[in-house]
C-alpha cells in the first residue's frame, strides 16, 4: 500500500482522540502535522490534548498548530457534557514533551505544505471546518493542490445529534462548512476531477460505528494485558481503569465517559466513534461506498440552522461538489481498530 501523507485537523474530543491513536498505529500513514480547531473544547485545550496524545503514542515530534480560535461568524459553543471539561472524558494524559504548540499559524502551514507538495497530501477534517474555510480564502487553488479531503460532518437522511437535523461539527460553524462546499462547487464548475472532491462521512454512516464496552476487553487482550479490561453498564459512574497498559487505561477512561453520555440521552451504553471511521477512509484502510452529490448548508433559518442538504439528483442544476459515503462495514472496522491499536498499545508498553 502507498504511504498516506496526512494533515489532520481536529477538535479533540474523545472520538477525535481515538482516530488520532489509530492513525499513529498505522505504518502506512505519515502524519505531517495536526492542526487544532475549537469545537468540543477551546482551541488551546485541543492543542494540549493533541500534544499529550502524541506523547502517549510515542510521536512527540509531530507538529501541533493552532489556527482559528472561534467560528467565522458566531460564538463558539463547546460540549463538556459530551466529552468532559477537557475533552477526554475521565482520562488523564501525560505531560507533553513539547510544552507549547509550534509558533506558526495553521492556515499558513497548510497552504505552504500544499503548494510545496502538490497532489501529495490528504486532509482529514474531524472538526468544524473553520480552518479549512480560512485556508481556502487565502489559497483558492487548494482543491487542485490536495490529493484528497475527508470530512466528518453533516446528516442527510438521519437525525442530527445537536438539533433534530444538524450534526455537531457543522452546527458549530455552519458558515465555514457552507464556504468550503461553495469553494468545491466553484472548483467543480472549473473542471476539478471528481477524485478530488471531498469525501463526506455524515451521521448516516458514522453512527453505524456503534462501539460496545466489550471493545475494551478485546483491545486489552490484543494489547497483551495481564488482566482483561472489563467495562460494564452496571459499574458506578466515573469508575476508572486499573489497567497496567497506559494506552488501554487512557482509552478506557475516555470511552467510559462517552458510554455514560450516550446512555444519559437514551441511546444505550454505547459510543458512536464517528471520527475513527473518517480516519479509516483517509488512511485507505476501511471499506466504504460513495455517491456524488451537491451539498449545501443552511445558515439563515433558526429552525434548520446548520442542517446539511444533499442534492443527489441534480435538481439544483449544479455539479457535484462532494462524494457522500452511503455504505460501510462497522464489523470489519472494529476488528481493524482492535488489531492496530492493540498492537500499538503492546509495543508502547514493551518499550516503556
Amino acid at each position: 500500500m502507498n504511504q498516506v501523507r496526512l494533515l489532520l485537523d481536529c477538535d479533540t474530543g474523545i472520538d477525535d482522540a481515538l482516530a488520532l491513536v489509530y492513525l499513529c498505529a498505522l505504518d502506512r500513514v505519515l502524519i505531517e502535522a495536526i492542526t487544532s480547531t475549537p469545537g468540543n473544547v477551546d482551541v488551546e485545550q485541543v492543542a494540549a490534548n493533541n500534544r499529550a496524545l502524541l506523547t502517549l503514542c510515542g510521536e512527540p515530534d509531530i507538529p501541533v498548530l493552532i489556527g482559528a480560535r472561534e467560528p467565522l461568524d458566531i460564538p463558539l459553543v463547546t460540549t463538556p457534557e459530551t466529552h468532559g471539561p477537557q475533552g477526554i472524558g475521565y482520562a488523564t494524559l501525560p505531560d507533553p514533551v513539547s510544552p507549547v504548540p509550534m509558533d506558526l499559524d495553521a492556515i499558513d502551514y497548510w497552504i505552504e505544505a500544499a503548494r510545496g507538495n502538490p497532489s501529495e497530501l490528504t486532509v482529514l477534517l474531524t472538526a468544524p471546518l473553520t480552518n479549512f474555510a480560512l485556508a481556502l480564502r487565502r489559497e483558492p487553488r487548494l482543491p487542485w493542490l490536495l490529493r484528497r479531503v475527508v470530512i466528518m460532518g453533516g446528516a442527510f437522511y438521519y437525525q442530527g445529534n445537536t438539533t433534530p437535523t444538524a450534526e455537531w461539527n457543522t452546527h458549530v460553524d455552519p458558515h465555514a462548512a457552507k464556504e468550503v462546499l461553495a469553494a468545491y462547487t466553484a472548483a467543480a464548475e472549473q473542471g476539478l476531477d471528481s477524485s478530488k472532491l471531498p469525501i463526506i462521512c455524515s451521521l448516516d454512516t458514522t453512527e453505524r460505528f456503534e462501539m460496545q464496552p466489550d471493545f475494551l476487553t478485546k483491545l486489552s487482550i490484543e494489547a497483551g494485558c495481564a488482566e482483561p479490561e472489563i467495562v460494564q453498564a452496571s459499574d458506578p459512574v466515573g469508575t476508572l481503569s486499573k489497567s497496567s497498559n497506559p494506552l488501554v487505561r487512557y482509552l478506557s477512561d475516555a470511552l467510559r465517559f462517552y458510554f455514560e453520555f450516550h446512555r444519559k440521552y437514551d441511546q444505550g451504553y454505547i459510543a458512536h466513534v464517528h471520527d475513527y471511521f473518517a480516519a479509516g477512509v483517509a488512511a485507505g484502510t476501511l471499506e466504504y461506498q460513495t455517491r456524488p452529490a451537491t451539498v449545501d448548508v443552511e445558515t439563515d433559518s433558526p429552525l434548520l440552522f446548520g442542517t446539511t442538504v444533499a442534492d443527489f439528483r441534480g435538481l439544483w442544476g449544479k455539479p457535484a461538489n462532494a462524494q457522500v459515503v452511503v455504505a460501510n462495514d462497522p464489523e470489519a472496522g472494529f476488528a481493524e481498530l482492535v488489531q492496530r491499536v492493540g498492537a500499538l498499545a503492546r509495543k508502547l508498553n514493551e518499550n516503556s
